[in-house]
């Protein structure tokens, strides 16, 4: 099973996953001259704040959407569609660069490997992604709900990770760690219908075993279910969990 992708919704309710990450792109420390590339880069706006610096980016993402939306905001930045499992680069870059994508792509070693495989000796990779017990109060909602309504649970699509499983993936793979952090950060979600909007956006497969007709039903008991727990001063909030590494090809 597949996420699809609505850029249009991306880009109009949940602006917020980029601007959360200005200051991992501070921490990348993109200079002039370096080639850098930017794994699941989304519609682009983080790709372009990278090549602010001076740096030569390339910003990859297997959603074809995504694609042409990062495209279409910044035509003068070289966009393609590509796997982060399947890195083909033909580049060998200074840095790799990655924000909010990385729990999406489940073969974890095969993306560590083709990283390690397309950053020079002594090249950065910095990245920050779902860690261990992100979300978990909106997927346990979810599964729950499903469950009293008769569905099953859809397998997991997502891989978040614990800073010692993802560290040692990244040493066993000539990355050594420099820096490893696992945090909390509670993330407004805009407007009254916020929670169901990034069900929508970022777990609609967990949707997957029920018919569209009884979807808008299964949101409200989602919400109602929720309501007490992430839903403080007029708004709701996402439970992000997020883990991020930097680390340097040996």
């Amino acid at each position: 099973m597949t996420q699809t992708w609505n850029s249009e919704l991306y880009e109009s309710k949940h602006h917020y996953v980029s601007q959360l990450a200005t200051d991992l792109v501070t921490q990348l420390s993109p200079k002039p001259g370096e080639l850098i590339l930017d794994i699941g880069c989304g519609t682009g706006h983080l790709t372009a704040k990278i090549a602010e610096s001076g740096a030569t980016v390339i910003g990859c993402d297997n959603s074809e959407s995504m694609i042409a939306q990062a495209q279409a905001n910044y035509p003068q930045i070289e966009f393609k569609l590509e796997n982060g499992e399947k890195l083909s680069e033909t580049h060998v870059f200074d840095a790799i660069f990655s924000n909010a994508a990385l729990h999406w792509m489940t073969n974890a070693e095969v993306v560590v490997q083709g990283i390690q495989n397309a950053l020079k000796p002594g090249g950065r990779f910095v990245a920050e992604f779902g860690g261990k017990g992100n979300v978990q109060a909106i997927v346990t909602a979810v599964e729950e709900t499903l469950a009293a309504k008769g569905y099953s649970s859809p397998p997991k699509i997502w891989y978040f990770p614990s800073i010692s499983e993802y560290a040692s993936l990244l040493e066993n793979n000539g990355l050594e760690v420099r820096f490893a952090q696992l945090f909390d950060r509670p993330t407004v979600l805009e407007g009254e219908e916020g929670l169901r909007n990034w069900i929508v956006m970022f777990a609609s497969h967990l949707l997957s075993p029920v018919p569209l007709n009884e979807r808008e039903e299964l949101l409200n008991s989602i919400e109602a279910t929720l309501h007490p727990h992430l839903y403080q001063q007029n708004s709701w909030f996402a439970d992000y969990r997020r883990l991020r590494v930097i680390s340097i090809k040996n």
